[in-house]
């Protein structure tokens, strides 16, 4: 247990109001510790709830709803092309973050988390500064978050935006440029494509969505090939030129014009900007701080979590680290052991994948055996008009227990957790596969795809051998 305050001393400060932070502060609270949560910003929330998961997902569902009335031509159903009404839009996602922010206020002030806003800044190993206010403490959770990579030498113009700036959505371009085909990227690009705007991704690595795996990415990408206008995989963008006709681009051996250019190529820890050398605390050369298993520091009274800390870079992540780092505090021998962490990228299909993933295992030499269930035999794939999908387990192949899996499919964000719960559990496919799953549902892709390796499918084909 932490040693009772001294004088003005804090039980805990918490440096950031993110998922990581507010999960933190409020654990902590709960826990019965004297809890202050410091934000630079006005709302709490932070980078996901004001400018990242939560608005985007509002802009998603617009652009789904759009794409929805497109594809219901194939159903034998004809809508007109819908009115666009960017203010209304706007007010739509600015409505679902006020209604989370405002909700965070609340959760704060009936814990009794006092919240002080400003820049702080760390003026020794028990202590830092916020404006004019010195807050001591006994312990410090850190949870700064992230920020987006900015690429060097690029022109000063509205027109080129990171990921803040195109959530503000103040037109649909109609040439746009995504450099970055990662989650990030793509996600944006879905949005601006449904609204009317021609998309062009370049990525520099030789696969949308590096680090997924190919058989996953595969479906996104051939969908998206038959919408946007080109993407560039393998490819660099050499230079932008400001013009009034647009922005210049230099790529694949050509100049290429577009209304408005997204650098969406990755974010950076924030680190190397809160004076943690005044504390001590170790920071390594890409801004991260470096963390133990309980999420200490190299100085025990101050933890990391969220972006901040490592990779990777999820808001679900850092809530459970802030639990962690909460009860860490309180005196409760708890450390980290996460095996199945989810990713999901929020695109037309969606990809959702969780612990072990084929790249990874042949990168490690772990030996894995796979099963897949393709959904061009789900009965409600076929009935929804989306059967480009798949749902693949990966499993040991002598204790047959469940490694990981990977969803690509509409609705793979919802269903990738039972296949993390799945390897949390140590179950075997055996255990997934007589599970009764509800039909016709996409959830029950997961049971067919571990029939599928406990060899008793009879939905496919049988194996021959």
């Amino acid at each position: 247990m932490i040693d009772a305050p001294t004088g003005d001393r804090i039980d805990l400060v918490v440096l950031g109001a993110g998922p990581g932070g507010y999960a933190a502060a409020f654990r902590a609270a709960d826990l019965g510790l004297d809890v202050v949560l410091v934000e630079r910003h006005e709302r709490l929330g932070g980078v996901c709830l004001n400018v990242g998961c939560i608005p985007s997902k509002a802009l998603l569902h617009v652009a789904k709803l759009v794409t929805d009335a497109e594809a219901a031509r194939e159903a034998g159903l004809a809508f007109a092309a819908p009115g666009i009404d960017l203010d209304g839009v706007r007010a739509f996602k600015d409505g679902a973050v006020e209604k989370l922010t405002s909700g965070l206020v609340a959760l704060a002030k009936g814990r009794r988390v006092r919240v002080v806003r400003g820049e702080a800044r760390f003026t020794g190993p028990s202590s830092l500064r916020v404006g004019e206010e010195e807050l001591v403490f006994a312990h410090c959770i850190v949870a700064a978050g992230s920020e987006p990579i900015a690429l060097g030498d690029l022109p000063d113009d509205p027109r080129i935006v990171d990921s803040t700036g195109a959530l503000e959505l103040t037109d649909v371009p109609g040439r746009l440029l995504v450099v970055g085909g990662g989650i990030i990227g793509l996600e944006m690009a879905t949005v601006y494509d449904a609204l009317g705007s021609r998309v062009t991704v370049v990525e520099l690595a030789d696969q949308l969505i590096p680090g997924c795996d190919p058989d996953l990415v595969k479906p996104l990408h051939k969908r998206i090939a038959q919408r946007y206008a080109a993407i560039h995989l393998g490819t660099r963008v050499e230079g932008i030129e400001t013009s009034g006709d647009g922005l210049h681009v230099s790529f694949a051996g050509g100049q290429h014009v577009f209304d408005r250019v997204l650098i969406a190529v990755g974010r950076a820890p924030n680190g190397a900007k809160l004076g943690l050398d005044a504390a001590g605390v170790g920071v390594d050369d890409r801004g991260f701080v470096p963390v133990d298993a309980q999420l200490r520091t190299n100085v025990p009274q101050i933890l990391a979590v969220g972006d901040v800390c490592r990779g990777p870079m999820l808001a679900h992540k850092a809530t459970h680290e802030g639990h962690l780092a909460a009860e860490v505090v309180a005196g409760h021998a708890v450390t980290w052991d996460v095996r199945a962490m989810p990713s999901v990228a929020y695109t037309d299909p969606e990809i959702a994948w969780t612990g072990l993933t084929e790249l990874d295992a042949k990168a490690a030499k772990t030996e894995y055996e796979k099963a897949v269930f393709p959904w061009a035999a789900s009965g409600r794939a076929l009935s929804t008009g989306r059967a480009e999908g798949s749902t693949k387990l990966l499993y040991e192949p002598a204790t047959r227990r469940v490694l990981g899996g990977g969803i690509v499919g509409p609705g793979a964000g919802e269903l990738i957790a039972e296949l993390a719960l799945a390897v949390e559990l140590a179950a075997d496919v055996e255990d997934v596969a007589l599970t009764v799953h509800p039909h016709p549902t996409l959830s029950e892709t997961v049971g067919l795809a571990a029939e599928a390796g406990a060899g008793t499918i009879t939905d496919l084909p049988k194996r021959r051998g």
